[in-house]
């Protein structure tokens, strides 16, 4: 693994662990040339994943990118990172298990509008709003009294 801070080749390993419910290692790793210090994820995948967009370019799919926007709706939210994570994992192996490698990108954003609902409806109408392109406060309006339907 080459070392982010130097590009040095040869880095060690000085700790290894389950991580997110057993479904990745962590790695703790050293640089000898630089004393720097990172860590590393290693995780199963099943197969090359690739979003269809609106517009109909084929992007790959990044678990990372799907990871920052639920951050962004549940930024400053009491909800526990735990969960965050077994919902991000939730959605990914939901993805991984469809059979095709071609995922429009609207499904992937309804499965994470499933997992904020259940996880916290101010994260879910953050997400909603930008997920659906509300224009006025009607469009939140209409989004809380869905909410307050399914109650």
């Amino acid at each position: 693994m080459r070392c982010p801070y130097c590009s040095n080749n040869d880095t060690q390993v000085k700790d290894s662990r389950p991580a997110e419910d057993n479904t990745a290692i962590r790695r703790r790793r050293y640089c000898p040339a630089c004393a720097g210090r990172f860590t590393t994820y290693e995780r199963i995948q099943l197969r090359e994943l690739f979003l269809i967009k609106r517009n109909g370019r084929r992007v790959p799919f990044d678990r990372d990118k799907l990871a920052r926007s639920v951050e962004i709706a549940l930024r400053k939210r009491p909800v526990e990172p735990e969960r965050v994570d077994r919902m991000i994992n939730g959605i990914v192996r939901r993805l991984e298990n469809q059979g095709d490698n071609d995922i429009p990108a609207q499904q992937v954003g309804n499965y994470i509008m499933e997992g904020l609902k259940a996880l916290d409806d101010v994260a879910y109408v953050r997400f909603a709003s930008v997920y659906r392109n509300f224009r006025e406060a009607k469009d939140f309006e209409e989004l809380i009294d869905e909410l307050s339907g399914d109650e």
